[in-house]
């Protein structure tokens, strides 16, 4: 039975203070998120300076039955910081300190609410890099990575997030704190307990503090831009420069004609817009001079060998800025009205067949719907951004577009998320990527270590019913 929301809002102000709870005005003036400008709903706002505190907030919430609802930077894309009038809001935004960067043990130790562009540089300035790279950057956290094991543009090279994390800190719903702070690459010391909160989007734990790998710093960067007739050739040139740069393949960025003809209109495009694909390519190495070198021979060939029909080759940081602007530009495909934006994965073998199949199921029920296919594709992700240009309610074209979207993946064995996570916009699409056994053993989980569903209530997993 939920306490008193005025007894437990003062009894948060006496473990935070003033300044570590926000309710009122101050809660209604925010939004759900970035990509998200409903105002949120919440009874309150607590925000923690330290581990100890959120333990303490969750040990009032867990005594009182209070539903929590975490919020890292806000630029998810799937409701996971969506709350309701009974929930409190637990902000992560006062937990935004760099303890350390251990050079000799390339490790980065931080506060979940470190945004992940803070942490960039601080590798940097102890000549190292921190490999984790999206284009939230300058407002995602380091938390929000970890609990939605975010991935990127650098999946192919390095991983997702999860191969990035060496330890965690994280509070339970009934304010355990469970710390797991490894630094050690290898670690068979029984279960590796930092994965029950990787990927788990707050759900069974909320992630305080991390351990993140670092790697030497790059000394040459080489990024070009070029372009293919057929998906054939995408997946032969990603073969290519796989195998022929030496391992310094890091992205490799596929845009279908209407997303590169969307994110260049009213410039002048460094290649014509009349190719179906485009692919930003880029190849990160410690020798400059020689790393150039194979990058321009490898092209040269692929072009030579007709894997490519053109390519531009960025000659400074202003060249390489404007070309990755050119795959960041997403905002350009949402000016078409009504516009849903999707986050799939699934084998490259199937990739191509599988976007035709999307949008002639899209032209059969909106022949003028506008729509935009892009992605990391190296790593299997795909985006797309469909607008369905109509006037039908918004809920009512999002299960329509929804299943346009999802609905082939269960044949080709993809994933309704590739990066982004689950939330409450894809839950009840989660049958789609996963089985009957493993929804329910996830349930078990989460009665487990949320026996009362404190903890982003309804999010992520489907009830099991009868079990």
């Amino acid at each position: 039975m939920t306490a008193n929301s005025g007894d437990l809002i003062e009894q948060l102000r006496s473990l935070l203070g003033d300044e570590g709870v926000l309710s009122g005005g101050a809660v209604s003036e925010r939004t759900v998120g970035i990509w998200d400008d409903r105002t949120l709903q919440a009874k309150a706002i607590a925000r923690p300076a330290d581990t100890d505190e959120l333990a303490g907030v969750m040990r009032l919430c867990h005594a009182a039955g209070q539903t929590v609802v975490t919020h890292g930077g806000l630029t998810g894309l799937v409701q996971g910081a969506v709350a309701s009038a009974d929930d409190l809001v637990v902000s992560l935004e006062r937990m935004n300190r760099i303890e350390e960067v251990d050079v000799n043990g390339r490790c980065l130790v931080a506060q979940a609410g470190v945004p992940l562009q803070k942490a960039q540089e601080a590798a940097q300035e102890h000549d190292l890099s921190l490999q984790l790279d999206l284009g939230a950057r300058g407002s995602c956290t380091l938390g929000g990575n970890v609990s939605t094991n975010a991935g990127g543009n650098r999946v192919i090279r390095f991983g997702m997030t999860r191969d990035l994390v060496l330890g965690l800190e994280a509070v339970l719903a009934d304010g355990t704190v469970i710390s797991s702070m490894n630094r050690m690459l290898k670690n068979n010391a029984g279960y590796d307990l930092k994965q029950l909160f990787i990927g788990t989007e707050g759900t069974l734990g909320i992630v305080t503090r991390v351990i993140l790998r670092l790697h030497p710093a790059w000394r040459s960067e080489n990024t070009a831009l070029v372009a293919c007739e057929s998906f054939d050739q995408v997946a032969a040139l990603l073969d290519r420069l796989d195998r022929d740069l030496g391992g310094h393949l890091s992205a490799f960025e596929c845009m279908w004609q209407d997303f590169y003809r969307c994110t260049t209109a009213g410039t002048t495009p460094p290649l014509a817009s009349d190719y179906p694909f485009y692919v930003l390519v880029e190849a990160l190495g410690s020798e400059p001079d020689s790393d150039q070198a194979r990058f321009l021979e490898v092209l040269g060939a692929a072009q030579e060998g007709g894997v490519i029909c053109d390519a531009v080759v960025a000659k400074s940081v202003a060249e390489r800025e404007a070309l990755w602007a050119i795959r960041d530009s997403v905002e350009h495909c949402l000016e078409f009205g009504p516009g849903f934006i999707f986050d799939v994965s699934l084998p490259l073998a199937a990739m191509n067949a599988y976007v035709d199949q999307v949008l002639q199921h899209l032209g059969s029920i909106w022949p003028d719907h506008r729509s935009f296919a892009f992605g990391h594709v190296g790593d299997g992700n795909l985006h797309f951004v469909i607008s369905p240009d109509t006037g039908a309610a918004a809920d009512e074209l999002r299960a329509r577009v929804e299943a346009c979207v999802y609905e082939p993946l269960q044949a080709c064995g993809g994933s309704v998320s590739a990066e982004h996570g689950i939330g409450l916009e894809k839950k009840d699409w989660l049958q789609v990527s996963r089985s009957a056994g493993e929804i329910a053993l996830m349930n078990r989980l989460k009665r487990a270590l949320d026996p009362q569903g404190l903890l982003n209530p309804g999010k992520v997993i489907p009830a099991v019913e009868n079990e």
